[in-house]
């Protein structure tokens, strides 16, 4: 862990070769740190931390992942330089590792952002690649991380000593690794849908759009991190709860807060957690603001 920070600090002393003016490297990497920080200020989200609560975890808070979020950031800045340098997998996945010394340095040991450190890492490179010319403006984020990187994401060394990876091993599970290597398809297909869905049937109400994104998500993920925490019948408990809630209107009826909270709770009681759905939902935001600010 030690050697890992070090190896940062080096490197931001050393300032490689960046972006022609830095500010677009800069502000990718502070859309990615507000979206970390939009994810945990949701509520409800079933089984997951909020500024509101716990959820279903013992060993971290809102102020966990706020402490996490700040310590990340100079590594999505890095990842987004990169991305813009033309770097290969290798070097994104040093920064990486980097990042998830930072992560556990700043919150004692306790894994907040890993797979958001990966996915939403992933993007923060496609964007700077897009920004730095080397990919298409008009290219989905998605489409570039696939075409600069997806081949290497797919070969690349496995976590053997991950709940993703024994979730993997036990049932089969996609995970994190296939999502990427195929341009995030959740995020296109699910979580910004269901965000855009929320915008209308709940206008106004910015919290409500997410509830609603992390909901779909839920109902539609294979989510490792229920299959570790639950097993199928957990994961499949999880996702029929979160489609009760859309089927019966999701936040676009009046009472939505209320529903969204029995659900919550009843993850809480079973102990289990989609983070692999916040992490997405993380990513879902970021997609919308970058994409649709045209970085």
């Amino acid at each position: 862990m030690t050697t890992a920070l070090a190896l940062r600090s080096q490197r931001d002393r050393a300032s490689a070769v960046s972006l022609a003016s830095g500010d677009e490297a800069e502000t990718i990497a502070a859309i990615a740190t507000r979206c970390l920080l939009l994810e945990i200020e949701t509520w409800p989200k079933p089984g997951l931390v909020s500024h509101v609560d716990a959820g279903s975890h013992a060993d971290m808070d809102a102020d966990t992942f706020r402490r996490s979020a700040a310590a990340i950031q100079p590594d999505l800045l890095a990842l987004a330089e990169s991305g813009a340098q033309g770097s290969a997998m290798g070097r994104l996945r040093i920064i990486g590792l980097e990042a998830e010394a930072a992560m556990f340095a700043a919150t004692g040991g306790v894994n907040t952002h890993r797979g958001a450190i990966f996915g939403l890492g992933l993007l923060c490179a496609a964007a700077g690649a897009k920004a730095s010319g080397r990919a298409d403006r008009t290219t989905p984020l998605g489409a570039v991380v696939t075409r600069l990187w997806g081949r290497d994401i797919l070969d690349g060394p496995v976590l053997l000593h991950s709940h993703g990876g024994e979730a993997r091993r036990c049932y089969g599970a996609g995970g994190a690794r296939i999502e990427a290597a195929h341009g995030f398809p959740s995020v296109y297909e699910i979580g910004l849908p269901a965000l855009h869905r929320g915008e209308q049937i709940a206008p106004g109400d910015a919290e409500a759009a997410r509830v609603q994104a992390c909901f779909a998500l839920i109902a539609a993920l294979e989510d490792t991190n229920l299959l570790h925490r639950g097993g199928l019948s957990g994961l499949h408990y999880a996702q029929r709860a979160a489609r009760g809630f859309l089927d019966d209107g999701g936040v676009g009826t009046r009472d939505w807060r209320e529903r969204a909270q029995i659900v919550h709770q009843a993850f809480v009681a079973r102990r289990l957690s989609p983070g692999g759905s916040a992490d997405l939902l993380a990513m879902t935001l970021f997609v919308e603001a970058c994409e649709g600010a045209s970085l």
